[in-house]
């Protein structure tokens, strides 16, 4: 079964020529929104997402614009406001290294330098300078674990097993 990747929100259209407003989901928003890329539509009440291929790119204020192909005007694209572009895991691209997509860390198990287990990381934040992963301890408390090199120290997506050295406080 096709694993989809969100990419993005289709929120509005703009002006009267089949652009519409997308609040972006990706950090790779000029490959992905490169005119000849093919994104698939997800709507709230269809079964089968629609193919688009994207005609055109542009950043205005904080969206992206886009106008797809055989879409030309504000009615033939009036009916995808609120529907989630998506992109196959086929088609993601190569990261570099320590670089790791999020559905990759999600649900990894976090262990110490000593062999302590800490629980499984939940949700990423990316508050600024650097991503926070989230941890369900097995206490069910959240332990926020800053992803930097002093921290964490060996990531096995494989295994779905992340090391990490706590620093003073980290823990308590």
């Amino acid at each position: 079964m096709e694993k989809w990747f969100n990419v993005g929100k289709l929120v509005n259209t703009h002006g009267i020529k089949g652009e519409v407003r997308v609040v972006s989901r990706t950090d790779f928003a000029n490959e992905r929104y490169q005119s000849g890329s093919i994104l698939y539509l997800f709507m709230p009440d269809e079964k089968e997402p629609i193919q688009l291929k994207v005609k055109s790119h542009r950043v205005h204020k904080s969206f992206d614009l886009l106008t797809f192909e055989g879409y030309e005007n504000v009615n033939d694209v009036e009916k995808m406001k609120g529907g989630i572009l998506k992109v196959s895991e086929s088609s993601l691209g190569e990261l570099e290294e320590n670089e790791f997509y999020y559905h990759e860390i999600i649900g990894c198990t976090v262990y110490t330098t000593a062999g302590e287990i800490l629980g499984e990381i939940k949700e990423i934040l990316t508050p600024g300078a650097n991503d926070v992963w989230v941890i369900k301890s097995k206490g069910g408390k959240d332990i926020l674990i800053p992803y930097i090199e002093e921290i964490v120290k060996k990531v096995d997506v494989k295994e779905k097993k992340v090391i990490i050295e706590p620093m003073e406080g980290l823990l308590s």
